[in-house]
Parts: C-alpha cells; sequence; structure tokens
C-alpha cells in the first residue's frame, strides 16, 4: 500500500482539510464496515465525518449531504448496484467525490474526482472470495488519509485527549496529579521529631511514608523523605535509636513531581526509580502532599 501513496492521495488530503463541511463516508456489505471505522478514527482525530450506508442512501440519508461537504466511497468491485445508483445522486449535489476503489477501470473509479486505488492480487480468502485482503487495503488508506489529516491540523496529544475522556485511554491523556493525591493523608514531621513520632506518624497516615519539611514563608519546604527502606537502614545500621531524629534517617532530596504533572508521568518516575509513592508540590517546590502508586492503580491507568 506504500506505493499507493501517490499524488491523488495528497489530493484527497488537500481536499479534505479544505472543504468548509464535513466527511460522508459511504459503502456497502464488508466495506461499509470498514468505512465506520475510518469515520470513527476521523472523528476521534479533528476531522468531522458521518458514515452512511450506501442502501439507505438512497433511500432517504442522501439528506445528510449537505453543500461543502466531503464524499468519500469505498468498494472493492466499483460497480455493485448500489454505488452505481448512489454515484449519479452525489454528483448531482456537486459535492466532491473521492473512491476508494478496488477497481480502477470501474463506474466507481471513472466518476470519482479522486481515485485511491486499493487494488489486491489475491484475497486472503482461500476461494479468492470473502474480501480479507481488499478490506484490509481500505482501513490502511483510511487510516493514512486520518493520520496524513492530523498532520495538517497539527493534532496533538491534548487535541486528543478532548476527545477520548473515556477508559484508561482518555484518564492517560487528562488526569492530573492533583486529582489523585488530595484524597490521601498528608504525613509530615519536622527535622527534629524523634524516630517513635515518624513511625507513628507514618503509621497513622497509611502512606508508607513522612516528608519531613520546615515551615517556610506560610509554605511548606521539603527536607527529605522517611519511607519504610529507610527504617531498615537504621535498623541495620544502629545498635540503638535513643537521640536520633527525622532528619538523621530521611533520604535527602526525593523524588517529587507538579501537581499539575499528567499522572501517566508520574507513573514513568515511580517505574523509572521503583518506588511507589512520589512527594506532590506546586508550582515553587513545596509540599502539597504524597502520591502512592495505589492511587493510579485504583484508576485503571496502567
Amino acid at each position: 500500500m506504500e506505493k499507493r501513496i501517490t499524488d491523488s492521495f495528497s489530493e484527497a488530503v488537500e481536499t479534505i482539510f479544505h472543504a468548509s463541511g464535513r466527511v460522508i463516508i459511504s459503502g456497502i456489505g464488508k466495506s461499509a464496515n470498514i468505512a465506520a471505522k475510518i469515520v470513527s478514527t476521523l472523528n476521534s482525530t479533528g476531522t468531522p465525518a458521518l458514515f452512511m450506508h450506501a442502501a439507505d442512501a438512497i433511500h432517504g440519508d442522501l439528506g445528510m449531504i449537505q453543500p461543502g461537504d466531503v464524499v468519500l466511497c469505498l468498494s472493492k468491485s466499483g460497480n455493485t448496484p448500489e454505488i452505481k445508483v448512489l454515484i449519479p445522486l452525489v454528483k448531482n449535489f456537486g459535492n466532491k467525490l473521492i473512491a476508494i476503489v478496488g477497481n480502477t477501470d470501474s463506474f466507481l473509479a471513472r466518476e470519482a474526482d479522486i481515485v485511491l486505488d486499493t487494488t489486491v492480487q489475491h484475497e486472503a480468502c482461500p476461494n479468492n472470495l470473502a474480501p480479507t485482503s481488499s478490506t484490509t487495503a481500505q482501513l490502511v488508506m483510511g487510516d493514512a488519509l486520518a493520520t496524513a489529516l492530523m498532520a495538517c491540523r497539527h493534532f496533538t496529544a491534548s487535541d486528543f485527549a478532548r476527545f477520548h475522556p473515556g477508559g484508561a485511554l482518555g484518564k492517560q491523556l487528562y488526569m492530573r496529579v492533583a486529582d489523585l493525591y488530595v484524597q490521601n493523608e498528608k504525613p509530615q514531621v519536622p527535622p527534629t521529631a524523634s524516630v517513635r513520632e515518624t513511625i507513628l506518624e507514618m503509621t497513622s497516615r497509611r502512606l508508607g511514608c513522612a516528608v519531613v519539611v520546615e515551615p517556610s514563608d506560610g509554605k511548606l519546604l521539603i527536607q527529605g523523605i522517611v519511607t519504610d527502606g529507610d527504617l531498615r537502614r537504621m535498623i541495620k545500621a544502629n545498635a540503638s535509636f535513643d537521640g536520633l531524629t527525622a532528619a538523621d534517617i530521611m533520604t535527602r532530596n526525593p523524588k517529587c513531581v507538579c501537581d499539575n504533572e499528567f499522572a501517566v508521568r508520574a507513573l514513568h518516575i515511580m517505574r523509572t526509580h521503583s518506588i511507589t509513592q512520589l512527594v506532590v508540590t506546586d508550582s515553587q517546590g513545596y509540599y502539597l502532599g504524597v502520591l502512592h502508586l495505589h492511587d493510579i492503580l485504583r484508576e485503571g491507568i496502567i
């Protein structure tokens, strides 16, 4: 299919990109199923599209075609009866017609303004009958159109997120750290806190850590963090804990994430450093709370 990305393909992309209306995509049989998928892909990537079944079109659905719309018709043979009836009606409307067709000598190919060739030598079907390779070729061409149009529109991940708010994919694209950590306790101790006080804070807040902070201009300046791992290292290195403080056993420069960062970015930091919690800060680096791996798991982002 790579060799089919010709000047006709570029013309089709430009035609759709500059159209004042939508893309109306039609087909019959298996081609109709592929057409519906292409509609879905275009809508989710910034190109408004509608599906019009070729059989229903000639029984009233032609009314969805408006001035400025581009009509894209899919057919392997390009000669099916419904297509032969539909195409002259579309031409009478004056709309641009693009064909994704597997027979460049067909009625559809002759009548279309732009032809995208999806001819295949043989179907994957052992009897060379069931549309298999041909529908795959149609699908590839449709995806190529969609991705080219994304490039034309400078369509970004943020744009994608606006159209995909549901499910794990949507959450990866829009959910931020601020949406997750606020329900958690806020474990904190001063640098002078004893080991006992630090352990009690860790236990009561149920996040497996205590952030060591000092007040600064009404905010909390992060000095370090005490985790279960720090406690184990303390036990191994000291015969007695009397006189030890949080500052003595803490890990300095803990891994942090800003509250306005995407949650999936926080997950990446956790995975990179093999940790299960991150200190959450504001844009100036002051302490706000703690994000735990379980918060991300609970939302199904992984």
